[in-house]
């Protein structure tokens, strides 16, 4: 009807082309709203995985404690009785052992062995462990190993027969947009199917050093942690774990540990009893686009070399601090925290081949991997006060800094190690961007553009050089007194 208005009221080729345009329009609307729609329904899915996820049921003791404390009186008051009888009689029982439990979910991947993966959070500290099945069955389950870097719990049932189980997929396969489906235990309510897209890839939430999580809409909240995400295909290509959500519940930012993170976590677990990671032996820091500047390179990537242990792998495979690592065993590192990951999930003993930046020149070494003491894992750069000294006559001043020898008098003076070596920086004038990096007095200079440097005029004659080469900032290595060491690009001003 519309169309046949149109061609009443228009006239000549105007008419045939706006008749035509229109005609185009609303041929090519329903394929688009086609696409919009999405599944026609996941019954048929959610009914056939059903089975293969459980809820988790913890109980633990913990200790009680006086819920109403008794205020302070002054001795002798003759309200002291008074008070004592009254707060013992509210508080009598309360500092006996309780009774805690908490809910989460699972899935079964083993329905043979009995195997169930969960989050490490769902049991921590708990002494009993329950799996409640879709059918009604309760199993007492059995921890066979933990991971708290990424979260993950192995458990084991007993089963009279074979459980229904499901298979991992490929989460490097899907795509932001895709269809995906949750089934879990939110809030005490078993058996809850929530459908969404898969929001965002790779997210970063601080969590711990692997994080690589693959962001949902699907509603995900409390109790749904350490339930399965489902691909259209019915494989689980996440562990549901986190949530961001000011209230408590979903808004639509939840967070799953990828399949590839998880399988291979699994399986040491079951293997072991407990992870087995690859062993760099470095401390590493973010390529910024300053540091990326000061070294001469096109883009910011990779993962800059702050520091390497001595009896590590790295340093038996001679790579230097101030080395870029932009390649691992073939593949690119973007960025400085996909690095741990590809470390962590390379076997033990594995030689690889490494390919660092350094001086502006491509380098490939051959690294054997060690394995990762957990318990010696490293901490990150720590801060020192913000001691202040005044200048002599012998301090040099560069790059807002007052410079001097590392003579007797400094060491003792700032508590530096005998071991540290290079410039003393005795003060960092405010604002500039000495400052702003967090260059405090006390730090020491090794290196200037990734040139070892002993005297104040040492530190000149580098940034004489930076400036006649066009760089606009000065790459320094620094130690803290006690010798850790981090890179600090300071802008060389006009």
């Amino acid at each position: 009807m519309a169309l046949q208005f149109l061609r009443q009221h228009l006239s000549g080729a105007k008419s045939v082309a706006f008749a035509a345009m229109v005609g185009a329009f609303v041929a090519v609307q329903p394929v688009s709203v086609s696409h919009a729609q999405g599944p026609v329904s996941v019954a048929d899915l959610a009914e056939q995985l059903a089975d293969a996820v459980v809820n988790i049921s913890t109980s633990q003791t913990v200790k009680g404690e006086r819920s109403v404390p008794m205020p302070q009186v002054p001795d002798g008051s003759p309200f002291q009785e008074f008070f004592e009888e009254f707060f013992n009689r509210q508080n009598r029982g309360e500092d006996r052992p309780r009774r805690v439990q908490s809910l989460g979910s699972g899935f079964v991947v083993d329905g043979v062995e009995g195997i169930i993966i969960t989050n490490n959070h769902v049991i921590e500290g708990a002494d009993e462990i329950t799996a409640n099945f879709n059918d009604g069955t309760k199993l007492k389950a059995e921890l066979i190993g933990t991971d708290e870097k990424t979260d993950i719990a192995v458990l084991k049932v007993t089963p009279d027969k074979p459980l229904k189980a499901v298979s991992f997929g490929d989460s490097d396969a899907i795509r932001v947009g895709d269809w995906v489906m949750a089934i879990g235990n939110p809030f005490g309510l078993g058996g809850t199917v929530t459908v969404g897209i898969v929001s965002a890839r790779n997210r970063d939430i601080n969590s711990g050093p692997y994080d690589n999580f693959i962001q949902t809409d699907a509603s995900i909240n409390r109790g749904n942690s350490g339930g399965p995400l489902f691909d259209m295909d019915g494989n689980v290509i996440g562990i549901n774990t986190a949530i961001i959500s000011p209230s408590g519940g979903s808004i639509g930012i939840g967070f799953a540990i990828p399949a590839k993170t998880a399988t291979r976590v699994i399986s040491q677990l079951r293997e072991f009893g407990e992870t087995r990671r690859g062993w760099l032996g470095v401390r590493i820091q973010e390529v910024t686009d300053e540091i990326a500047e000061s070294l001469g390179m096109d883009e910011a990537m990779g993962a800059l070399i702050a520091g390497v242990n001595d009896d590590g792998p790295a340093a038996e495979a001679k790579i230097e601090p101030g080395d870029v690592i932009l390649e691992f065993d073939g593949r690119p590192v973007e960025t400085m925290r996909e690095l741990p990951r590809m470390v962590a999930e390379t076997a033990i003993g594995t030689a690889v081949d490494v390919v660092v930046l350094r001086k502006g020149e491509k380098v490939t070494l051959k690294v054997t991997l060690g394995r990762l003491e957990e318990a010696a894992a490293e901490d990150g750069d720590k801060d020192k006060g913000d001691d202040q000294t005044t200048d002599t006559p012998s301090d040099t001043e560069v790059l807002g800094m007052i410079l001097a020898e590392l003579d007797d008098a400094a060491r003792q003076e700032f508590g530096i190690s005998e071991d540290v070596t290079g410039v003393v920086v005795k003060q960092v004038a405010p604002g500039s961007s000495a400052e702003e990096k967090r260059v405090q007095a006390g730090d020491v200079i090794k290196e200037v553009a990734q040139e070892p440097v002993a005297t104040p005029d040492d530190v000149i004659e580098q940034v004489e050089k930076l400036k006649e080469d066009g760089r606009r900032s000065a790459l320094l290595l620094l130690s803290n007194p006690t010798g850790e060491l981090r890179f600090v690009p300071v802008r060389i001003e006009d």
